[in-house]
């Protein structure tokens, strides 16, 4: 068995992209069995060396030009660029992506914030930048996202010449992630595509009123995503979302690929948080050979 399943998407050459499932590979015990790839303990609570061998078996087994570039993700906004030139894969000053959303969570002292609010991903020496999406034109920077139903996004260029990875929760979704990275990556939105990965399917994730409010309170048109299943609480469609985001974002729908999957209707492939609570994640990655 595969530890992890190819983009089903007609790429550009030399681009790759494929997220992890739980078996296949890695050391983790249960409920993180086998290939936990989230190291935060607070989220997941497997064994920090148990995740540092997974992210290093994985590495071996894919042959990757280099070790993934984590992200500290907090179901925001901020896009992190990871190219060359920028010693710990964020950019700095004026180079940083400039994004129209606030954070959703903020938890830096106040230099830390006000750099926030400039829109850069803010990564210490060894440590993840905080950012809930990853962008570059190197070849060879591998990006990644951790996700347990959120919905992960790769983007490419027409080109091959830049990609990108975002992780979309439903806070994710409707902050606007997804526009965040579109307007962060410099190749024009019509000429981008994009794969919806393993996420919490449409007839599997029921929510409750603040996440039906978070959208159709904002815009009519995603009520079509929301299926009624019992007093205020819906089945929600994050792939329907997803779409008419980026498609209002400037992309060919013809161009939009994936969103095929459910991470709580099929345990032996994938995490899941809502189907599990405590348990692992997978890595949905993205690069650009060299």
């Amino acid at each position: 068995m595969n530890a992890w399943l190819h983009a089903d998407w007609p790429a550009p050459a030399g681009v790759h992209a494929l997220t992890t499932v739980r078996h296949g590979l890695g050391v983790s015990a249960a409920p993180f069995d086998e290939l936990n790839l989230g190291n935060h303990r607070s989220a997941t609570g497997d064994e920090p060396r148990c995740v540092a061998r997974n992210r290093a078996l994985l590495v071996e087994a894919l042959q990757l030009p280099s070790a993934p570039r984590w992200l500290r993700q907090v179901h925001g906004t901020y896009v992190a660029r990871f190219d060359a030139g920028a010693p710990d894969g964020s950019r700095p000053g004026g180079d940083a992506p400039s994004l129209a959303h606030e954070p959703i969570a903020s938890t830096h002292d106040a230099e830390s914030a006000g750099a926030r609010r400039a829109g850069i991903a803010l990564a210490d020496a060894g440590c993840e930048p905080e950012a809930d999406a990853s962008v570059t034109s190197t070849p060879g920077v591998v990006l990644a996202i951790l996700t347990a139903d959120c919905l992960p996004v790769v983007f490419a260029s027409r080109s091959g010449d830049e990609v990108g990875a975002a992780h979309a929760g439903w806070r994710g979704l409707a902050a606007g992630v997804l526009e965040a990275t579109v307007q962060t990556m410099q190749a024009d939105a019509r000429d981008l595509a994009a794969w919806l990965g393993p996420a919490a399917g449409p007839r599997s994730y029921e929510v409750g009123m603040e996440v039906y409010d978070a959208f159709v309170g904002n815009d009519w048109r995603d009520g079509a995503a929301f299926t009624s299943t019992r007093p205020h609480h819906w089945h929600v469609d994050l792939y329907a979302l997803a779409r008419r985001r980026l498609v209002d974002a400037g992309l060919d729908p013809a161009r939009v690929h994936g969103g095929n999957f459910d991470t709580i209707a099929d345990p032996a492939r994938f995490f899941s948080h809502r189907r599990e609570g405590r348990t692992g994640r997978m890595a949905t990655l993205a690069w650009i050979g060299r």
